[in-house]
């Protein structure tokens, strides 16, 4: 009893500290640490791996989480929904309730044209807000005294839309692994149901998005604002008036189709899958791990890490070796499994691979660009070994009226929501010379 009472205890002081470096601001948070109490130290190495982030060196304890910027603030499944009924996929498949969650920002003008639509990548959602919070706003890239702006979740994702958690209801129970498989130009179709049937849109301004966000911009592209697309505004233009698509490439490589199977292949060897799959969290904290590595370069890695150890005391190399890089994808392993859940993941990249936009289509990847003949302002990072620049390279030169930006960055892919700097001011640019 009394052991159990000290744990009670120590989970009470734990929690308590937690709440106070929530509150601090990040600069602060170093400082912060060598006021923790003792105990709460000798307790990381019981606690969850969240807790095992606090260590000592000397006679400071550092927070080793924060060497690397993150990418996205609180994530919830906060917004609006609409759903289409028997929704037909693109393999033919029926989704009886298709949801789409999506959030808005700013004021949809008398024409119903003034409209941005910023698409999210791999596990982003609705609340643009939240990840590319510095470029949303008055005044701004995304000027909300100016346009309507949309985000929606990508079908599939656990963030509000139609995902493998989903009931399923012509049975009752959770899709599960019988959730149907969802193409890229599934998920931008969908959207663009919901911004025509929902909200009445006549046109959209632009369509933006970096990554998998990116791929849905060129799927907008495709479906609205080409010769071989389904939808038009009412006097038979383009529905997308223009694109901005961002770190990504025209259909998904080898390259990239291989990366994503070596996280699945990390999730499938994990004890839980074959019989308890929402449960293959290990296996998905080894998949974010991996993404984690595809998203950086080996610059941002040795600038932000070398080979710092995170105690003074830990050998210099071999299995107990406390790496500082270690003990920061160990971490993003643990938080990702609080917001994301395995059978979701295999399902999402899996969607990623879907991408093509030659598919169906009848035509090249090359002959379907030279149809696009909206604006378009092509965004790539000089970094990213995850979408390299020579595949921006290719949209821009088959595009007829696009044009190639480059955001350097030593961040590589990540550098599309870290250099907001850069990515606003090509934007803002853009929007301003296209009417």
């Amino acid at each position: 009893n009394r052991q159990g009472s000290l744990s009670s205890l120590l989970e009470l002081k734990l929690a308590f500290w937690l709440r106070v470096v929530r509150l601090a601001k990040d600069d602060g948070i170093k400082d912060l640490a060598r006021f923790f109490p003792e105990e709460l130290v000798v307790a990381s190495s019981r606690k969850s791996p969240r807790w095992q982030s606090f260590s000592r060196v000397g006679s400071r304890r550092t927070f080793s989480t924060e060497e690397m910027k993150d990418e996205y603030g609180e994530m919830t499944a906060d917004g609006h929904s609409f759903i289409k009924k028997d929704f037909v996929l693109e393999n033919k498949d029926v989704l009886p309730e298709a949801e789409l969650r999506y959030q808005t920002y700013g004021h949809l003008n008398e024409a119903k044209d003034n409209v941005l639509v910023i698409c999210h990548a791999l596990t982003g959602n609705a609340s643009l807000h939240a990840w590319w919070g510095g470029l949303l706003g008055e005044n701004k890239a995304f000027d909300t005294s100016k346009y309507f702006v949309i985000c929606c979740n990508i079908l599939g994702s656990c963030y509000g839309s139609t995902n493998p958690q989903s009931i399923d209801p012509r049975t009752g129970t959770p899709y599960g692994m019988d959730f149907p498989d969802i193409s890229v130009q599934d998920t931008a179709k969908l959207q663009l149901l919901m911004m025509k049937e929902e909200l009445g849109i006549s046109s959209i301004k632009a369509v933006i998005g970096g990554s998998f966000g990116g791929m849905q911009t060129m799927e907008f592209a495709v479906q609205a604002a080409s010769s071989v697309g389904e939808f038009h505004a009412e006097d038979g233009s383009p529905f997308v008036r223009s694109v901005v698509p961002i770190a990504c490439g025209a259909s998904h490589t080898a390259w990239q189709i291989g990366i994503s199977e070596v996280q699945r292949q990390a999730i499938y060897a994990d004890p839980n899958w074959k019989t308890d799959p929402i449960n293959a969290t290990k296996g998905l904290e080894i998949a974010r791990q991996l993404g984690m590595v595809s998203y950086r370069t080996p610059q941002g890695y040795r600038g932000k890490f070398g080979r710092q150890l995170r105690s003074a005391d830990s050998p210099p190399y071999g299995s107990n070796a406390s790496w500082q890089v270690k003990s920061y994808l160990e971490y993003q392993g643990v938080k990702f499994i609080d917001r994301f859940d395995p059978i979701t993941y295999v399902k999402m990249t899996e969607q990623m691979d879907s991408h093509d936009i030659s598919r169906n289509r009848g035509e090249s990847v090359e002959e379907v660009l030279k149809k696009i003949e909206v604006p378009a302002c092509v965004l790539g990072i000089d970094s990213d070994v995850l979408y390299p620049l020579s595949e921006q390279e290719e949209i821009a030169a088959n595009m007829p009226n696009a044009e190639l930006k480059i955001i350097h960055s030593e961040d590589g892919h990540d550098g599309f929501l870290l250099e907001q700097d850069q990515v606003a001011g090509h934007i803002i640019d853009f929007l301003n010379k296209n009417h």
